[in-house]
């Protein structure tokens, strides 16, 4: 479960102020799998990354049972001058799983080949997105976070990107970020709207659809 209490989150541009997130108040629930939509802008990343613990929220907080794992699809997640292979082994250790059994669970879902033994700064965006998808699949959490992570890739990669999720939520929850309707109908059943700062949770995926194509004028 992954409670939001009074959250909010203000940027500060070049004179701009940006609300992403104005007294926010809504429960993910425990082994379900929510669908966060809204406009480009709206927030969502931001959000996902605040339940994450890489951004701090402007004020309000967040509370969660059980483990969470990383925004996959946050570039930050991983040490750019390490390798895909080093950076797998950091975060078994980190996390306090078999590091050979995740490494080899890695490198066989990736497809990276070679580059799996490259640095991380010189993997193309889609080459990051397989590593970090293959290394929080490989690690049993509560709740996952993904961020467009499986719009990438060819149509062969992004099918096992959903089978693999799918034997997940067997026992754990997500909030998943993606602008592909289709996408989203695979691997939610509820949903989330972010709208000018305010989250609206449905627990009806397709209510959630709805409401999302109205704000965007569909």
């Amino acid at each position: 479960m992954v409670r939001l209490e009074n959250l909010c989150k203000t940027y500060f541009l070049e004179g701009s102020r940006t609300t992403v997130a104005h007294n926010v108040n809504a429960v993910f629930p425990t082994g379900t799998s929510v669908a966060l939509l809204g406009r480009n802008g709206a927030g969502k990343s931001s959000l996902l990354r605040m339940i994450a613990g890489n951004m701090d929220p402007s004020s309000g907080k967040i509370t969660s049972t059980g483990a969470i794992s990383w925004s996959v699809g946050f570039a930050g997640s991983f040490h750019p001058d390490l390798t895909g292979s080093q950076n797998t082994r950091f975060v078994a250790r980190i996390y306090g799983v078999d590091s050979d059994a995740l490494i080899n669970y890695v490198q066989d879902f990736a497809e990276l080949k070679h580059h799996f033994n490259l640095p991380y700064r010189t993997y193309s965006s889609g080459m990051r997105s397989r590593l970090a998808f293959g290394i929080s699949m490989g690690i049993q959490f509560d709740t996952y976070l993904v961020d467009e992570v499986t719009s990438v890739g060819d149509a062969a990669f992004r099918s096992k990107c959903i089978s693999v999720f799918t034997d997940r939520m067997k026992d754990s929850g997500a909030i998943v970020v993606s602008h592909s309707v289709p996408m989203v109908r695979n691997m939610c059943s509820a949903g989330a709207v972010l709208e000018n700062g305010k989250l609206t949770y449905f627990d009806d995926l397709e209510e959630a659809i709805v409401v999302h194509n109205k704000n965007m004028g569909l």
